[in-house]
């Protein structure tokens, strides 16, 4: 008992080491990259002179770009997203109320008047700016996302295994479908009426659900099913738990969802890099969780159920 304690231990914390050391990669990946590109164009060259055929240019590769794709990921989600909010709440506001202060002065038509005020102004920029914005920068992170996943993953481990368009389209549709059922899950678990118990489950779901984003990528490449991505979680559940602890920390601190998902997408291409490059443990937990086996279920009875509704339809 004492050596498996010890051991989920020891995961956890080799999983928060590769989460914050594997990150630190950014500044040296793309020269890995352009070196490694160099390598392979001088052998093609030298290639080339050796064979008897009429020289062939060899295509050239796309310009590493994952520290320019992190730093607009940084721009778009803190210097445009999380600013704006700062300088609204900070700024606009505070300045509007002594407007309105200097103008009607400390009367209680002023109180009045700033009591609808407020609220119409902040469900106004809610609704006309963070809301559209997030949305878009949810979408086009995710682009950039997987631009650095596959430049990273290229630069470690050669080209992508990936499935035909049938098979990838199902695989991106569950996922998604579990990861989702999976957050609802993380909320149903923090709503346990024993103090503390509710909020550690719903950390503990975090830090998974964390990891499965960053190692997602790596992982689809490799060609490997949903199912199997999943299992091999729960197998190893503590380095993993320990891999997405310092996203779900750093992303529970702010009260507002908003500026969460701000942290999230500026931190987030960090832990991508460090999922392609971790070192996960060989030997499997001793005591492996099973804390996708409800989200699986639904999620395989969801799908089958659309599939015999559509061909029904047809």
């Amino acid at each position: 008992m004492a050596d498996g304690l010890q051991s989920i231990l020891r995961d956890v914390v080799f999983g928060m080491k590769d989460a914050v050391l594997g990150s630190t990669i950014i500044f040296t990946v793309d020269k890995e990259i352009a070196a490694k590109q160099e390598k392979r164009r001088k052998e093609y060259e030298e290639l080339q002179k050796n064979s008897r055929r009429p020289p062939i240019k060899m295509k050239k590769e796309e310009e590493p770009r994952i520290l320019q794709r992190v730093l607009q990921c940084c721009a778009l989600n803190g210097g445009v997203f999380w600013l704006s909010i700062i300088v609204f709440n900070s700024m606009l506001i505070p300045l509007l109320h002594a407007l309105t202060h200097l103008l009607l002065g400390d009367s209680s038509s002023q109180n009045i008047v700033w009591s609808w005020m407020k609220p119409a102004l902040s469900y106004t920029f809610s609704a006309l700016w963070v809301i559209p914005v997030f949305l878009l920068s949810k979408i086009v992170s995710s682009f950039w996302f997987q631009d650095i996943a596959d430049a990273a993953y290229k630069k470690s481990k050669g080209r992508p295994r990936l499935p035909s368009l049938s098979r990838l389209v199902a695989d991106i549709m569950i996922s998604i479908l579990i990861q989702t059922l999976f957050l609802m899950q993380s909320l149903l678990v923090s709503l346990i009426p024993l103090s503390g118990v509710g909020q550690f489950l719903k950390l503990l779901h975090l830090c998974i659900l964390n990891s499965l984003y960053a190692f997602e990528y790596t992982w689809f490449n490799q060609g490997w099913e949903v199912h199997k991505r999943l299992s091999f979680i729960e197998s190893n559940w503590p380095y993993f738990v320990g891999f997405g602890l310092p996203l779900a920390l750093i992303t529970s601190l702010p009260s507002s969802f908003f500026v969460s998902g701000c942290l999230f997408s500026i931190l987030f291409p960090l832990f991508i890099i460090s999922g392609n490059e971790a070192h996960i443990p060989k030997n499997t937990c001793p005591y492996p969780v099973h804390i996708f086996s409800v989200v699986s279920t639904l999620a395989n009875r969801i799908m089958k159920r659309s599939v015999v509704a559509t061909s029904k339809q047809k």
